[in-house]
């Protein structure tokens, strides 16, 4: 009998090690290889190596602007399943407009190294190795540094900004209100049941990131910011419904944050082609010398059209 019961107990735990093992293969994110590169831009930039824990890299490129005196930087960070060279429409603008900018591949994506798995902490953790970096750079100013995010790149960049006092702004494209949400579409769509399996999934998600859904979700970040706020969403965007950049509109403080509707998807191409001049000024005066007032930046209560 004790027999039986130890192979009880030792399938039980077998099979638990094999679902965990599932649900992070499951969840991984597909490593895409880069489309372009800023030379294909007519930049020259520099590919480097930044150190992050566990002794592993991420992959970024690094466009300078050149002059004589340090100027503001911006980290840009692709989202879940993508690379830098995807952000890439925005570096030709930011760079003109006299931003050195950082594109960054997260871990698991592009170049960078691998590692057991990533999550939206853990980008946030990359983007802060990003701006560590920026900041030591002679063409950049450190007390001037602006964060780009897209989608989970997003929810990150509002999640680093409510630890790194020294950053001046965030620009939102695309980012969810909450993961939870996110992982309920997403286990919906493979038909697994939430009652049954779902649940389970989604603890044992939260217990591998080391993080409560609740306390890393955007719409809890973004009530904890000081500095100034663009989010950018797109009207038709079926991954993210537009309802969740409204909730966090609201949820964030007056006079801090806009919020700027765009015509498209989830993919943040087109509004980058065609926004970025008003994405280019909020930063500017965001990262300007003088200190950004509402008297001198409008801020709507509504979303911009």
């Amino acid at each position: 009998m004790l027999l039986v019961g130890t192979i009880i107990v030792i399938s039980i735990l077998v099979l638990r090690v094999a679902a965990h093992a599932m649900i992070l293969r499951g969840l991984r994110a597909p490593r895409l290889a880069h489309q372009k590169t800023p030379t294909d831009l007519g930049l020259s930039s520099h590919e480097i190596r930044l150190p992050i824990a566990d002794n592993k890299t991420l992959f970024a490129w690094f466009v300078p602007v050149p002059d004589h005196l340090p100027g503001p930087g911006v980290v840009v960070m692709h989202g879940w399943g993508a690379n830098a060279s995807l952000m890439l429409p925005a570096l030709a603008p930011l760079h003109a407009a006299g931003f050195s900018v950082l594109l960054l591949d997260a871990r698991c994506h592009g170049q960078s190294d691998d590692a057991a798995f990533t999550s939206l902490p853990r980008f946030a953790e990359d983007i802060e190795a990003g701006l560590d970096w920026l900041s030591r750079q002679p063409s950049v100013d450190p007390q001037r540094l602006a964060v780009m995010g897209h989608s989970v790149g997003a929810g990150a960049a509002l999640l680093c900004a409510t630890r790194r006092p020294d950053l001046r702004a965030v620009i939102s494209l695309s980012a969810f209100a909450h993961p939870r949400e996110i992982m309920r579409t997403f286990l919906a769509e493979a038909h697994i049941p939430y009652m049954v399996l779902g649940w389970y999934v989604i603890r044992h998600v939260q217990t591998v990131i080391g993080a409560r859904f609740d306390d890393i979700a955007p719409i809890a970040s973004i009530t904890r910011l000081r500095c100034p706020v663009m989010l950018v969403h797109g009207s038709d965007d079926e991954l993210v419904p537009f309802a969740d950049s409204q909730r966090l509109f609201e949820a964030g403080s007056a006079g801090q944050v806009q919020c700027l509707r765009v015509d498209g998807g989830h993919d943040p191409s087109a509004a980058l082609e065609t926004h970025l001049p008003v994405l280019i000024d909020f930063l500017q005066q965001a990262v300007s010398d003088v200190p950004l007032l509402i008297t001198t930046v409008p801020i709507h209560r509504k979303p911009l059209n």
